[in-house]
């Protein structure tokens, strides 16, 4: 269950450090307790993994559970569930599912794959649009104050 606390699952292994965190391979991380997510999580996701899951985030895993049983049964792609969750710790549970990530203006539709195991919901729906950096226009400095009039 993912209550649990994420205690290192090898105890015998020696501690690895971030550039061999990226290497782990993910193609089985479906497979894994929430115990062994420990090489998969970066450090501030570990941190609040080990605090253990809120019950939103607990009642979000109910629900995409339930959309991929009914999937399941249709042979089809799960329904995207809405949420603003952005904070939520991928965890293997959520593989193949379709969610709804808000973003502060819309709800941006997130497939989660094996390789987003351990990170936030948040980071793969952007929240901000980037700037498009162009020429220099009215009011940027004080020499584009000066329009020639022919």
């Amino acid at each position: 269950m993912l209550l649990g606390s994420a205690t290192r699952h090898f105890a015998n292994a020696p501690p690895l450090d971030r550039k061999e965190k990226a290497v782990v391979d993910r193609s089985h991380s479906l497979l894994l307790s929430t115990s062994s997510l420990d090489p998969f999580l970066l450090p501030h996701s570990h941190r609040s993994f080990q605090r253990g899951l809120q019950r939103k985030s607990l009642t979000l895993i109910k629900k995409l559970r339930s959309a991929k049983r009914t999937a399941a049964a249709n042979n089809e792609k799960p329904d995207a569930i809405r949420t603003h969750l952005r904070n939520t710790v991928i965890v293997p549970e959520m593989i193949g599912s379709v969610i709804g990530v808000y973003n502060g203006k819309t709800f941006n539709q997130v497939e989660v794959k094996p390789d987003m195991v351990g990170h936030y919901l948040g980071e793969f729906s952007i929240s901000y649009k980037p700037v498009k950096h162009g020429k220099a226009g009215i009011g940027s400095t004080t020499s584009s104050r000066f329009i020639p009039l022919k």
